[in-house]
């Protein structure tokens, strides 16, 4: 915009020459918003060193839309002040750093250097946080915006507002509801973010976190004691009159600025199978030193996480078998969960990590059915954990020839209760005590004093 010196008033446009062109409707009904605001008000807010789009939200939070973030800051103080003689230089200034938002509304911050990024506008500020984003390499079409302010913003505005109810307690715009800062920023850039990303905003499971935090209590100009920061907000709570002017304490330094981008877990189910007696289920380090070759959690984890572009990952399976038992037959159902992934892999991508795995040289570990999968993961991990009988099958070399009333003692056997001590090999993560379990049946196959015996048998 040109001419954004004293504003002279046009009673036809209802604008001040040379400030906007064309007549634009949405800058026409915030200049008109701004001349109609309280008077006293906003001259006692500005001297107080409270920031435009503060006032706006403060004084008139029913006008307070996202047409205000189009109009540029020194613009919104042209118009609050037009017509005020006794404004002073100090008080022309739009370099300070308001006491309440702390810079937010204002579009000022200091990036994660500490160097200090000031956008007069909201495309400016728009366009840094889009670059912030696409850096982080996430694939979306619609997104949840998300914003953390430090909690010195609340306890300034419960001030300010003790203050201002002891100067104007009868004015109907004093009673209303205020839209926090938060909020106030939300509103400001939703629709030029939705724009600028190409997406919509929803309950999405990605989420552009924007997280403003203070520089120092030195620098945000908090040097009350911690008494006096204790006795301002007891006042504020207690609608004391008695806060003046010089109870609000200038802002040097706005806040440190970040972007941050993640997206909920994504999940991968499928099941597994184990071919070594060398590989543990997960990850398993005793003194510094690993106990078997590898691990399922691994060689899976490890193979899904870069198709995805995550974080990390967490490996759940319905259920376990020890380092030294393989797991064979139609295989042991699992969840990969992985965190902040950027990329939601295809299902040809899929299948070639499936086929890497299977094709790996070692041949430790197999999968199958390998898929994306939803909320309906977790059901499916408590049918399998909820399974309480397994079946196992043993080689087993006996001494002598086994004779009829073997095969027929030992085929009456059912539902026989045993007690089971845990096993040397496990007692490093398991007390020393005895189980029941129950051995439900069991079939024997002979062969030269060998038998194939398969039992099944309670898994608790």
């Amino acid at each position: 915009m040109s001419g954004e010196k004293e504003p002279v008033a046009v009673e036809s446009a209802g604008l001040p020459n040379g400030l906007v062109s064309h007549g634009n409707s949405k800058t026409r009904r915030v200049y008109e918003t701004a001349r109609s605001l309280h008077t006293g008000a906003v001259k006692d807010l500005l001297s107080l060193g409270v920031c435009e789009r503060c006032i706006f939200r403060l004084v008139s939070v029913e006008a307070f839309d996202s047409d205000i973030s189009s109009v540029s800051t020194s613009t919104l103080r042209s118009w609050l002040k037009s017509g005020d003689d006794e404004t002073s230089a100090s008080e022309s200034s739009c370099s300070t750093i308001c006491i309440v938002c702390l810079g937010i509304l204002q579009f000022v911050f200091s990036d994660v250097k500490k160097e200090l990024v000031k956008s007069d506008s909201s495309s400016d500020y728009v366009a840094r946080i889009t670059d912030l984003v696409k850096q982080d390499r996430h694939e979306f079409d619609s997104f949840g915006l998300e914003v953390s302010v430090p909690s010195t913003i609340m306890e300034n505005e419960r001030a300010l507002l003790s203050y201002l109810k002891g100067k104007y307690s009868t004015e109907v715009w004093l009673q209303r509801d205020k839209i926090s800062v938060k909020d106030a920023l939300k509103v400001l850039l939703l629709d030029q973010l939705k724009a600028s990303l190409g997406a919509e905003s929803d309950s999405s499971s990605f989420h552009i976190r924007l997280t403003y935090t203070k520089a120092s209590d030195e620098a945000q100009g908090a040097s009350e004691t911690t008494h006096e920061s204790k006795r301002r907000k007891t006042d504020a709570e207690n609608g004391s009159n008695c806060i003046s002017e010089n109870s609000f304490e200038k802002v040097y330094e706005p806040c440190i600025f970040s972007v941050h981008c993640n997206r909920m877990p994504i999940f991968f189910s499928g099941r597994y199978f184990k071919y070594s007696r060398n590989v543990s289920q997960s990850r398993w380090i005793i003194d510094d030193e690993r106990m078997g070759e590898a691990s399922v959690e691994e060689i899976l984890g490890g193979n899904i996480l870069p198709a995805c572009l995550g974080d990390s990952y967490k490996f759940h399976a319905a259920g376990r078998e020890d380092i030294d038992v393989r797991m064979l037959g139609s295989g042991r159902p699992f969840l990969i969960e992985v965190q902040n992934s950027r990329q939601l892999p295809s299902e040809q991508s899929l299948k070639e990590v499936e086929e890497k795995i299977n094709k790996s040289e070692k041949k430790l570990v197999g999968v199958k059915d390998l898929k994306c999968i939803g909320s309906q993961c977790w059901a499916m991990m408590r049918e399998g954990e909820a399974e309480k009988q397994k079946q196992y099958v043993a080689l087993v070399w006996i001494s002598r020839p086994l004779e009829e009333k073997d095969f027929n003692s030992i085929s009456c056997l059912k539902e026989l209760k045993i007690l089971q001590k845990t096993p040397v090999r496990v007692l490093h993560r398991r007390s020393p005590l005895d189980r029941e379990k129950i051995i439900h049946w069991l079939v024997i196959i002979y062969r030269e004093f060998h038998i194939l015996l398969t039992l099944k048998l309670s898994s608790v």
